[in-house]
């Protein structure tokens, strides 16, 4: 309400509009694509699991990586499109190799590397020698403790002994069942490197949707954080980008690569709630007082909303028209102010 003119605020739709176009989408888009380039590398001991980890994530048998224990002089690997297999046979120096060099070369050239142990055979000395090497080559390292289905009932001593001895958490996970894959494995992956969600969206397309999840909320903390800072007008560009970043990377995720225009139109589609919520957000920063928490429970809400709608656009094929993306994200976002409303936000 009020009468006081703010012509700072983009408060008409062709503020935003023009917002829009002054963004460097080039940069943007060119940015989404270099990240779906993004490299996996799962590495291990022989019989650890990696192969049947990599047959269940592709949804497809590929010929396992054969290494002959003990003679091999370097480190096998197989090259699948974002994934790399290390195998490391034997560890530790064997015919003047040092295998941990080449462990941590391998797992280098990748953005994320997992670790991959068999939990059912225990952790050997060789394990933690390996576990060294890769955080030598400092990319994230996630540790993946396999077989768990058949530890099942001293699982919890297992994984904190793994825990202790390794001084890092570790992700229980039955290669062979699928258990912890889809709802930990991959979301920590994720987490660790947020480019490496494209490169897995586009090659693993049973995992889209927990992966645009993931990306998702990671923008939406984000975006709030960038709206909590106190100062009116200036985070806008930085809101924007951010939305636009999210809203091309789902898009690659589900395989798509957004033209400029389309993924423009996309977005000013929404952009009639989007101008608004800016104008509401910059306002709640001159009250005095929790200001920029409204700021950043709006900004929040709704980037996650146009996250969310934008995942549902693209898994539907882009069937939905102008009317209904609209329709859908502010549906999504009145519902997403509900729960939030009624519940604690999810962090």
């Amino acid at each position: 309400g009020g009468n006081q003119k703010m012509p700072s605020l983009p408060t008409r739709l062709a503020d935003v509009r023009s917002l829009l176009q002054a963004l460097d989408w080039d940069t943007l888009s060119f940015q989404v694509e270099k990240e779906a380039h993004a490299r996996l590398a799962i590495v291990g001991p022989v019989n650890s699991g990696k192969s049947t980890l990599f047959n269940l994530l592709k949804g497809r048998k590929v010929s396992a990586v054969k290494a002959v224990p003990g003679t091999t002089k370097g480190i096998v690997t197989e090259t699948l499109g974002p994934f790399t297999l290390v195998d490391t046979p034997g560890f530790g120096e064997v015919g003047g190799v040092d295998r941990a060099d080449i462990a941590r070369a391998a797992a280098g050239q990748a953005d994320v590397a997992v670790l991959v142990l068999d939990g059912a055979a225990g952790l050997r000395q060789s394990d933690y020698e390996l576990y060294e090497a890769l955080r030598a080559a400092d990319v994230p390292l996630i540790v993946a403790l396999n077989k768990i289905d058949l530890i099942r009932r001293d699982l919890p001593e297992v994984l904190e002994d793994a825990r202790r001895n390794l001084g890092t958490s570790v992700i229980p996970i039955s290669a062979r069942t699928g258990a912890g894959v889809g709802d930990k494995l991959i979301p920590a992956i994720v987490e660790a490197h947020p480019w490496m969600g494209i490169a897995l969206g586009r090659a693993l397309p049973a995992f889209r949707r927990q992966i645009a999840h993931r990306l998702i909320r990671s923008a939406a903390m984000l975006n709030a954080i960038i709206a909590a800072q106190p100062v009116p007008i200036l985070d806008i560009p930085f809101l924007l980008a951010s939305q636009v970043r999210l809203v091309l990377r789902i898009a690659a995720v589900y395989g798509e690569s957004l033209s400029v225009r389309h993924a423009r139109e996309l977005l000013t589609t929404m952009a009639g709630s989007v101008a608004l919520r800016y104008a509401a957000v910059q306002l709640s920063k001159l009250v005095p007082g929790p200001g920029w928490l409204v700021a950043a429970g709006i900004t929040g809400v709704g980037t996650w909303a146009m996250g969310e709608a934008a995942r549902v656009y693209f898994e539907g094929g882009k069937q939905l028209t102008s009317q209904q993306l609209r329709a859908l994200y502010r549906q999504l976002q009145r519902r997403r102010r509900a729960e939030s409303a009624g519940s604690a936000p999810e962090g």
